[in-house]
């Protein structure tokens, strides 16, 4: 059935796409974060085994509300590792060592990254695709990483 809903069709698609990617960074930045859960090793091993584990349940909830969000424009949402890694601008880098420290770094940068890339994304959607359900959603998702990445940096002040 045909997805009526004040959009056109073409700007429903950009939106989408620009969502797939985001849906790929989001699932990246979620199994970076079950790895630092799974494999940080730290004299405060327990408060950054708890703090990974909150920010991947957050992670997984918004990769939920991002597929869903592609669904209700009317197209399917991408669901494989294979399209993850092409639609990602993140990366896979591993670590050689498994602090907290380090673990939080990579997290921040990429949640910062993120933060960037949904604030230009927010003017775009609503003014030129015309679709300014996305661009609030949008807008609350970014305030999410925001307040993750502010718990991640408040790890990093000495």
């Amino acid at each position: 059935m045909k997805t009526e809903i004040g959009i056109t069709t073409q700007h429903r698609r950009a939106v989408a796409s620009e969502l797939e990617k985001l849906l790929a960074d989001e699932t990246i930045l979620h199994t970076k974060t079950k790895n630092a859960h799974w494999n940080v090793e730290s004299k405060d091993f327990k408060d950054k085994h708890l703090l990974f584990e909150k920010q991947f349940t957050q992670l997984d909830e918004m990769i939920d509300a991002v597929a869903e969000r592609i669904r209700m424009l009317g197209f399917y949402a991408p669901a494989t590792l294979f399209a993850y890694l092409e639609l990602t601008h993140l990366t896979e880098k591993s670590r050689e060592k498994n602090d907290g420290e380090g673990f939080i770094k990579v997290l921040l940068a990429d949640h910062e990254s993120i933060i960037i890339i949904l604030r230009e994304h927010i003017k775009i959607f609503a003014n030129e695709l015309e679709d300014a359900g996305t661009s609030d959603f949008i807008c609350g998702l970014m305030q999410t990483h925001e307040k993750m990445a502010w718990f991640l940096r408040s790890h990093l002040i000495k």
